[in-house]
């Protein structure tokens, strides 16, 4: 007698319904999927008792017959797939055929539907996989499933369920996800009869990222929807800003070709992309939609269909990172144009330091007991010294146009402005680490160390690209013991700490003599700084892939970057803050420092109004 025996229709739907069928939000996503794929314009759901009492979807989508209504229910019974071929480029969400009969084998399952030629429609019942009624019924266009019991003929599987509240979650995230690939279709969440989520239909792209994410704040656009070279790959969506990402419901949400999905290489190009404006431990926050060539991506490779491949991966990431590296670069310009651009609109004031203005004392009742002297700008701003002789903010670099930009990350800093920057108006120094302007009714705060990193982080970036490092010489050589890790560091990557601005000669035993070190850097101590870049370098050298140079490398121009910056507590004089001001203006980056640290904070006057409950009045 044959041990192999065929499984029953009802134990291989059970068996399919435990890979299809994780939680609530698994029936939530299935049943959504097909009404999208029906052309639904609302989809209303509704869920009681944690998804386990009940579950109903409800759509105006095209509706099914009575012969469809039957025909769902039966295993690998769709209307998505015709032939193998289709198997190749799926352009529907929903496709193999087993989430209907799945879900009816766990639960009891009520199907409602009726095509618009239709005037009534069709009702039918199963219980567990079981037909019991099928019957004619009025309705409105579209299609309702109402799934109820779900899992009650499996208890072991009802008990893994976690607490109602994890459970709403996941569907909540099932609808959220939905209702940023779909923006022109309407959506509604109600949770034993409360409205959780409500998004009307025909929104555009934006409006619904800023109501899935509640979320008010400037946003990234990336209106890159236009196709690559070959018409197969395109991207559009929205990021929050870098230092938003974590904040709130912030989480980054993907999506290929309107299909919500978990896949890491994507995540990772954003990130690359966001490379040097994501603070350490923070992740991407917005909803990438990428939209390829359906023969060009697997999506048949996991159950739940969450997952997917790609048959050019290493290009899509590329496509990605330029993306959304251009997109940060766009943002500059928006913000320089923010900051620095003339005021449509303000008072005269007399120009001081190439176009950039203090506001000069206005005429206000002074008491008899103060003197009644005007207050110049030298009394305004205080008294400014720094212990040790500062950053030279004044000179200019030395690097001009050593090599084209390549990106966000790749700033050059040009000697003069060019354009006047007049609508700015510098207040002054606030705690040795702020500068504090104005313009056109906001305030403004800059923090001087970030700004300062970056344009630094800028120039030796560019100099590290062209093999043109500023160097200065020491007048007097330094010798520098290392450890033998480290001197095995610097014989195998001469040339890259050559690169970074470095003259280091052998001396002895494990001893080298600095000779010159990076310009931007001559006042760090050059011993601790060999240290810290052979430190940086140790290990074998590594191809530096799609980014422009090695990680290591990139770390060790922002730490050098770090070192060489106005530090916090350094009083600026009048001229060193015009400077600096002057140099965010014309440089390409200027809104984060390489560690990702925003440099800008702007406060409308509303902002400021709120704080002394001024509401305007």
């Amino acid at each position: 007698m044959s041990r192999i025996r065929i499984l029953s229709e009802q134990l291989a739907n059970q068996i399919a319904a435990g890979e299809v069928v994780e939680r609530p939000a698994s029936v939530v996503k299935e049943l959504v999927e097909n009404s999208l794929d029906a052309g639904a314009t609302q989809v209303d759901i509704h869920i009681e008792g944690s998804g386990s009492g009940l579950l109903r979807v409800a759509d105006n989508g095209l509706g099914m017959d009575g012969d469809d209504v039957l025909l769902c229910i039966e295993r690998h019974a769709t209307s998505k797939l015709q032939n193998e071929g289709q198997l190749a480029a799926i352009a529907t969400l929903g496709f193999r055929g087993e989430a209907i009969p799945s879900i009816a084998s766990v639960s009891w399952m009520t199907i409602l539907s009726r095509p618009r030629e239709h005037d009534l429609g069709t009702r039918a019942e199963i219980r567990y996989g079981s037909l019991q009624a099928v019957h004619q019924d009025g309705c409105t266009r579209g299609t309702v499933f109402e799934v109820r019991h779900l899992f009650g003929n499996m208890p072991a599987r009802k008990k893994f369920l976690k607490s109602a509240r994890t459970e709403m979650h996941h569907v909540e995230e099932v609808v959220k996800n939905q209702a940023l690939a779909h923006p022109q279709t309407g959506f509604s969440l109600q949770i034993d009869g409360r409205e959780v989520l409500a998004y009307q239909p025909d929104a555009d792209l934006e409006s619904r990222v800023r109501e899935v994410f509640r979320y008010r704040g400037k946003l990234l656009p990336l209106h890159q929807s236009e196709a690559d070279d070959s018409g197969e790959l395109g991207l559009e969506g929205y990021l929050l800003l870098p230092e938003m990402a974590q904040a709130g419901n912030a989480r980054l949400r993907l999506l290929v070709n309107d299909r919500p999905v978990q896949d890491a290489m994507i995540r990772h190009a954003v990130s690359e992309g966001l490379q040097g404006f994501l603070m350490k431990g923070y992740q991407p926050a917005g909803a990438v939609l990428v939209t390829i060539a359906p023969d060009q991506v697997d999506v048949n490779v996991h159950p739940a269909k969450r997952e997917i491949r790609f048959r050019k991966s290493e290009e899509v990431h590329r496509f990605i990172v330029d993306r959304v590296a251009c997109a940060i670069s766009g943002y500059q310009q928006t913000l320089r144009a923010s900051i620095f651009a003339p005021a449509p609109i303000r008072q005269a004031v007399e120009p001081t330091f190439e176009g950039l203005r203090y506001p000069q004392p206005a005429a206000i009742p002074i008491p008899a007991l103060v003197t009644a002297e005007p207050v110049g700008i030298q009394s305004r701003l205080p008294a400014m010294s720094v212990a040790r002789p500062p950053v030279d903010l004044v000179s200019e670099p030395s690097v001009q146009d050593a090599v084209p930009e390549t990106g966000p990350l790749s700033p050059s800093i040009i000697p003069t402005p060019t354009e006047d920057f007049s609508g700015l108006i510098l207040i002054g120094q606030l705690f040795s680490l702020y500068l504090l302007c104005e313009r056109a009714g906001d305030f403004i705060v800059i923090d001087q160390h970030a700004a300062h990193e970056r344009l630094l982080y800028g120039q030796l970036y560019q100099g590290y690209l062209a093999a043109k490092m500023p160097r200065q010489a020491l007048l007097f050589p330094v010798t520098v013991e290392l450890s033998p890790v480290q001197v095995e560091t610097l014989e195998q990557r001469q040339a890259e700490v050559a690169a970074l601005g470095f003259e280091a000669d052998f001396f002895g035993d494990t001893t080298y003599v600095v000779k010159s070190v990076p310009a931007v850097v001559s006042h760090v101590e050059p011993g601790a700084l060999l240290r810290e870049i052979l430190n940086g370098l140790r290990g074998p050298a590594s191809p530096a892939a799609a980014q422009v140079i090695p990680q290591a490398v990139d770390q060790l121009l922002a730490s050098m970057a770090c070192k060489a910056a106005i530090k916090a507590g350094n009083r600026l004089q009048p001229v060193e803050m015009l400077k600096l001001l002057q140099q965010m203006q014309v440089s390409s980056v200027f809104s984060h420092c390489p560690h990702g640290r925003p440099v800008i904070k702007t406060f409308s006057v509303q902002d400021v109004e709120k704080w002394f409950h001024r509401h305007g009045g």
